[in-house]
């Protein structure tokens, strides 16, 4: 299997980053200035007394949701340890919420990811697997990217044996309009290295965050 297509660069996994660089972000009363546009196309009065800290409230709002354009998620997995008596077992950590955005229509993404990786010598804190995750899913996103942000990254900077990563969620552009099709979720996984090498190890993966029937085995 060709290596190069089973990891990706450094660059790759940074993306999202470095295609926000260069671009001059608005004040924070602009931005609340196009809340009130907002609300008045939406046939509403930004004047009225329940809408008139709404702008501000919003603004505030944007800053927690698209608080991952503001972090380097490859700053987050640079400490690692070396002191592991030899572990190389699979590290998992199952069921880490998120809330994202798509990118289509700024609608909310509510769903949980389970990350794996295979050490090689090093590991790396357990938290700082969920900040990446967070990291990513705080910016505009569409979820198979999201997926491969976040295998991306841990696979370039831990330089494990193998990586894997599955993410459920709810899109809220298709539960709250259009098809409406309340009660679906999307499933996508990443395999990299021995993840998707191995038959076995990815078997392994699936059964732990019960799940063993995914079509992520495929």
């Amino acid at each position: 299997m060709n290596e190069n297509i089973m990891k990706p660069s450094v660059e790759a996994s940074r993306l999202a980053l470095g295609s926000v660089s260069g671009v001059e972000r608005p004040s924070r009363e602009e931005a609340e200035a196009a809340v009130r546009t907002l609300l008045r196309w939406a046939g509403d009065d930004p004047a009225r007394e329940g809408l008139l800290d709404t702008p501000k409230r919003v603004a505030k709002a944007y800053e927690e949701w698209f608080g991952g354009y503001a972090v380097d998620p490859v700053e987050m997995l640079k400490r690692t340890f070396d002191e592991t008596d030899g572990y190389d077992e699979m590290v998992l950590l199952r069921d880490i919420r998120f809330v994202s955005h798509c990118e289509h229509h700024m609608a909310p993404i509510v769903g949980r990811a389970h990350v794996a990786y295979l050490p090689l010598n090093r590991v790396v804190g357990i938290s700082k697997l969920a900040r990446v995750v967070n990291a990513y899913a705080r910016r505009l996103q569409i979820q198979e990217r999201l997926t491969a942000q976040i295998a991306n990254t841990i696979n370039d900077v831990l330089e494990p044996k193998g990586v894997a990563v599955v993410i459920e969620a709810e899109h809220g552009c298709m539960t709250s309009r259009g098809v409406n099709t309340h009660g679906t979720s999307m499933v996508t996984s990443r395999m990299l290295g021995a993840f998707r090498a191995n038959a076995s190890t990815r078997r392994e993966f699936l059964t732990m965050i019960g799940n063993p029937q995914s079509s992520a085995a495929l």
